[in-house]
């Protein structure tokens, strides 16, 4: 099973008090990532101030746009991959310059990109970018990967969708890697149908989602592809999760309820997290004594789970972060991988 930790590109206000993520810091975290054996970093994807972040706090947070934040931080790693956990499609009209972007970006880091797809966990900063826009968000991301992976595989490609269009493009160069990772990220039942038909997908990217739960669709995502013919063996299973490791359980709940973290997962419950609004954060999430959380990873990997993909350690400054990252690679990792 892969490990991976989550990267502040867009979590001031959100997961993270403000300040939090300078340009210093998020490097930092990554370079940290590195020395400790995390496989990648994942960052996630806004462009605009949520409203409940406004009326919590006085001044904006700094929200990194993810694709030119890698490029940092591929200059300043050797190995490290690096995710979007998740690239919001729908905020990206222009599709021709964001595959040539990403394609940009796998070359120069030497191939080590992956990218992660989603509608976004909050219509309200879609709705501020495309005032007048009527598109269905789920629609546009799928039509969204077949248009980027038509550029990514065909010497010259044209695509007539209902939200992008191009004609007669020649992309090249093409993604460094032969197979650009391509993960459809959400919990909404229609994320893991689209996973199981698309020869471009090669994962599934829920979030805080029970074990149990994650079984049964795991089994169902698996059971979709094999009937579409394809291998269920290859697609990955990589579910995000919040880490909060202390002495005993009692310590890490107690100190979870005091993050920032928390706050967020409680303003979830009323959409990406509303199937699951009556369950305790801390209870689904990887947060306990260094055996429990141990005891929730192996659960999870007996699920189905292939990578515990873009961890958030539940922290309240950075230096608190790398210590749960250190303690997790130290004291979890050698346990579960």
């Amino acid at each position: 099973m892969l490990v991976s930790a989550g990267l502040p590109t867009g979590m001031e206000g959100l997961t993270y008090p403000i300040p939090f993520s300078s340009p210093e810091s998020v490097i930092k975290i990554a370079q940290q990532a590195e020395k400790l054996g995390y496989h990648s970093v994942w960052g996630n994807d806004h462009m605009t101030t949520q409203h409940y972040v406004r009326d919590e706090f006085p001044v904006p947070p700094r929200f990194w746009e993810p694709l030119i934040t890698y490029a940092f931080v591929a200059a300043a790693t050797k190995t490290l991959r690096f995710g979007t956990g998740i690239l919001v499609l729908p905020m990206r009209r222009d599709i021709v310059v964001l595959a040539k972007q990403i394609a940009t970006l796998d070359h120069f880091s030497g191939g080590r990109l992956e990218i992660g797809v989603g509608v976004g966990a909050y219509r309200e900063e879609f709705e501020a970018l495309w005032p007048d826009s009527k598109a269905h968000r789920g629609d546009m991301v799928e039509e969204g990967v077949d248009a980027l992976n038509k550029m990514f595989t065909e010497r010259v490609a044209s695509f007539d969708g209902k939200y992008y269009k191009y004609r007669d493009v020649e992309l090249f160069p093409k993604p460094l890697q032969a197979k650009l990772p391509i993960y459809f990220g959400g919990n909404n039942a229609n994320h893991i149908r689209r996973v199981a038909e698309s020869d471009a997908a090669v994962g599934w990217i829920p979030a805080g989602m029970e074990t149990e739960r994650l079984a049964e669709n795991v089994k169902q995502l698996h059971d979709m592809a094999a009937a579409k013919g394809r291998d269920p063996s290859k697609i990955e299973i990589a579910p995000q999760y919040i880490v909060h490791v202390g002495k005993t359980r009692e310590q890490a709940v107690a100190r979870f309820h005091q993050s920032q973290m928390y706050q967020h997962l409680v303003s979830l419950s009323k959409s990406t997290l509303k199937e699951q609004a009556n369950k305790k954060m801390e209870d689904i999430n990887l947060v306990g004594s260094v055996d429990d959380v141990v005891e929730k990873a192996l659960k999870l990997r007996a699920a189905g789970v292939t990578h515990l993909l873009g961890l958030y350690f539940a922290a309240n400054d950075v230096q608190e972060l790398l210590d749960q990252m250190q303690l997790f690679a130290e004291s979890v990792m050698p346990k579960i991988v």
